[in-house]
C-alpha cells in the first residue's frame, strides 16, 4: 500500500493586490523524501512555505500538510513542522545553549533529552556553546537555526533557502547534514536559488514567478533539455554573446560560467557544421575563432530554457 503523501497541494495560488505570488501551484511529497524548490527571487517560494508552514493562508486551492489543513489544523499541525526562516530570525544577543533552551522550553522539551537527537548538527556548534547568536559565522547561524528548528524532533522540515548569503564550504557542509537527517526517515523540503544545489535533491519543483515550470528528479529535467548543448569559450564573451544573439541561425545563447552555452536554430546539425556557424558570427563581428564543443545540459540549462518559452 502507498503511504499517503507527506504533503499535498493542489491548484494553490495566492495575490498580493495586484501581484500574484502563486499561481495554480500543485505537487506531492512522499514520506522521507528530500524535494527542492527551485528559483529565483521572486519565484514564490517564501511565500509557499509559509503557506505549509501555516503562517500564511493560500487565496485558492488546497493543502495537506502530513494529513491536516494548515489553514484550520494549525494547532495541531505547528508542533509537528520544524521551520527554519530565509532570514536569520534566532535571538542575537542569547548564546547557542541559551537559543536551544529558549526553543525546546516553547516545544515543551528540554534541550539535554534532545542533545542525541540534534547531534549530527549541534557537534558542529558545540565549540561555540556558548557564544552568542550574533557573532557567529554565517554557516554556524544556519546550523544554529536548524538545531533550533530539529529540538522537538519534527515530522516535517522546511527549510526556506537555508543556504543564502553562506560561503560554498558551509553549504556543502550543511546539504551533508540534510543527508544525513533524511537518513533517519525525516521528510525535508528545501528552497534555494542556487540551481547546483538541486541535484542534493531527490526531486525538484522549477520555480519562475509563481508557477512551476518542471517537477521530476534533477536528472531526467537536465535530461529533458531536448536540443543539443554547445559550449563555447572565447576572450570576448560579452560581444560574442551579442553577436551571437542577433544571428539568425542561434536558438538560444546564454552566460554559463567561463563560457557560453548555446544551441543552434537547427537541431540537426553535426557538431562541426555548429562550429563552422558560430565561427563565422564572431568572424563578422571581429572577433577571434573560439572553442566550440558539445556539452551535457544541466538543470540551470533546463531552467533558463524553460523560463524563457513560460509565456511570462
Amino acid at each position: 500500500m502507498t503511504p499517503a503523501p507527506a504533503v499535498a497541494v493542489a491548484g494553490l495560488g495566492k495575490r498580493f493586490g495586484a501581484v500574484t505570488a502563486l499561481d495554480g501551484v500543485s505537487f506531492s511529497v512522499a514520506p522521507g523524501e528530500r524535494f527542492g524548490v527551485i528559483g529565483p527571487d521572486g519565484a514564490g517560494k517564501t511565500t509557499l512555505f509559509r503557506i505549509l508552514a501555516t503562517l500564511l493562508r493560500a487565496g485558492t486551492g488546497t493543502a495537506r500538510v502530513l494529513g491536516l489543513d494548515p489553514a484550520t489544523d494549525l494547532w495541531t499541525l505547528r508542533p509537528r513542522l520544524g521551520y527554519m526562516a530565509g532570514r536569520f530570525s534566532l535571538y542575537p544577543d542569547l548564546s547557542v545553549d541559551e537559543n536551544l533552551r529558549f526553543f525546546a522550553s516553547v516545544f515543551g522539551t528540554r534541550l539535554d533529552a534532545q542533545r542525541r537527537n540534534i547531534d549530527p548538527v549541534y557537534r558542529h556548534l558545540e565549540p561555540f556553546r556558548d557564544r552568542r547568536a550574533g557573532a557567529l559565522s554565517g554557516g554556524m547561524k544556519q546550523k544554529l537555526a536548524l538545531c533550533c528548528a530539529l529540538i522537538h524532533t519534527p515530522d516535517l522540515l522546511l527549510l526556506d533557502e537555508p543556504t543564502t548569503g553562506v560561503d560554498a564550504v558551509s553549504r556543502r557542509e550543511f546539504w551533508d547534514l540534510l543527508e544525513d537527517l533524511q537518513a533517519d526517515g525525516l521528510t525535508v523540503i528545501v528552497s534555494t536559488p542556487y540551481m547546483d544545489e538541486a541535484t542534493r535533491c531527490d526531486r525538484v519543483a522549477l520555480m519562475q514567478q509563481g508557477r512551476i515550470l518542471a517537477l521530476d528528479t534533477p536528472q531526467a529535467i537536465a535530461a529533458g533539455y531536448g536540443r543539443p548543448l554547445f559550449a563555447i569559450d572565447t576572450p570576448d564573451r560579452y560581444k560574442a554573446l551579442l553577436a551571437l544573439r542577433a544571428a539568425p541561425g542561434t536558438h538560444s545563447v546564454f552566460p554559463f560560467g567561463a563560457t557560453l552555452h548555446y544551441t543552434a536554430a537547427r537541431a540537426d546539425l553535426a557538431p562541426a557544421a555548429v562550429a563552422a556557424g558560430v565561427n563565422d558570427v564572431l568572424r563578422q563581428a571581429g572577433l577571434a575563432e573560439a572553442d566550440v564543443a558539445p556539452t551535457p545540459p544541466t538543470i540551470e540549462d533546463a531552467f533558463m530554457a524553460r523560463a524563457s518559452t513560460d509565456g511570462r
